[in-house]
């Protein structure tokens, strides 16, 4: 009850504020802090705002006319790590591992689709789905090794891409491998799964990338650390409230444009308050 009447009396700058304080990577506390509200102010308007953001994007990333799509799955854990998970939580999802999957354009940056679930091949089947229902034309598309992907490509896109596999190769030099740290990929095999990919643009270099900027933007993804989330849906709505951000107010540096803009999703920059004015939106309506 008290923390509705706080909610309702923010004003858009004060959500503005927290936002901003948010999609710059700080944790929930570190928020409250900053911008002098308290913790379950800041914890009220992280689901609310990540939902109206997951429905905007939602309805606006449509008949994309994408090229050349890469994807790949980024680790990270809510509750406990994976070998500290209660008994009576172990199987249970949102405890121990949980991976989100992204798709990004590779011409555009633009990040289309993301999901967060298990690694399993139902999680790949949804997010292949969900991927494929968002795209107007034929596209040519890379993933890692991951077999979970071959069945739940094949489902979505049927004989309607392009499709390949980059799997990386690494050694076995356990002297100078780091804890923490992979061992060094000593090159990679290309497999042509469906289609007729252009070896050209048989990559995943973006999304791997992609996936560090996802470290760097939300601090409950930065490793050996207790910034970790602890329940899995502000986990999720944090994602959307990042790839809002990611997709329609941070300008590309090489683009030097955003990737909604590059991609024809939006007209302008957004800027936050108008991420914040969502909240004031009866229903979301397209750029």
């Amino acid at each position: 009850m008290h923390n509705d009447f706080i909610m309702n009396r923010l004003s858009n700058q004060q959500r503005t504020q927290i936002i901003a304080s948010l999609v710059e990577g700080n944790s929930l506390r570190a928020t409250a802090r900053m911008c002098n509200v308290a913790f379950n102010t800041v914890l009220k308007l992280l689901p609310e705002i990540g939902r109206v953001c997951l429905e905007y994007q939602n309805k606006v990333f449509r008949n994309l006319t994408c090229k050349r799509i890469q994807c790949d799955e980024c680790w990270s854990f809510c509750y406990a790590k994976q070998k500290n998970v209660p008994e009576d939580k172990k199987n249970t999802f949102g405890y121990g591992d949980v991976w989100t999957w992204v798709a990004m354009d590779a011409d555009t940056k633009l990040v289309p689709s993301f999901m967060v679930g298990s690694r399993n091949s139902q999680a790949a089947k949804t997010f292949m789905d969900d991927l494929a229902s968002r795209l107007a034309n034929r596209v040519q598309l890379t993933t890692d090794g991951h077999r979970a992907y071959l069945e739940a490509v094949e489902g979505a896109f049927g004989n309607g891409i392009d499709y390949a596999m980059l799997i990386k190769l690494y050694g076995n030099d356990r002297v100078t491998e780091a804890r923490y740290s992979p061992a060094e990929c000593i090159g990679t095999r290309e497999i042509e799964v469906a289609g007729r990919p252009n070896p050209k643009y048989i990559s995943t270099s973006y999304i791997e990338r992609q996936n560090l900027s996802m470290r760097m933007g939300m601090r409950r993804f930065t490793r050996l650390t207790n910034a970790f989330s602890k329940k899995v849906d502000n986990h999720f709505w944090a994602i959307a409230l990042y790839y809002m951000h990611y997709n329609f107010c941070r300008i590309h540096k090489t683009l030097r444009v955003t990737p909604a803009m590059e991609a024809g999703v939006s007209d302008h920059v957004w800027e936050i308050e108008e991420i914040a004015g969502l909240l004031e939106v009866p229903a979301v309506k397209a750029a």
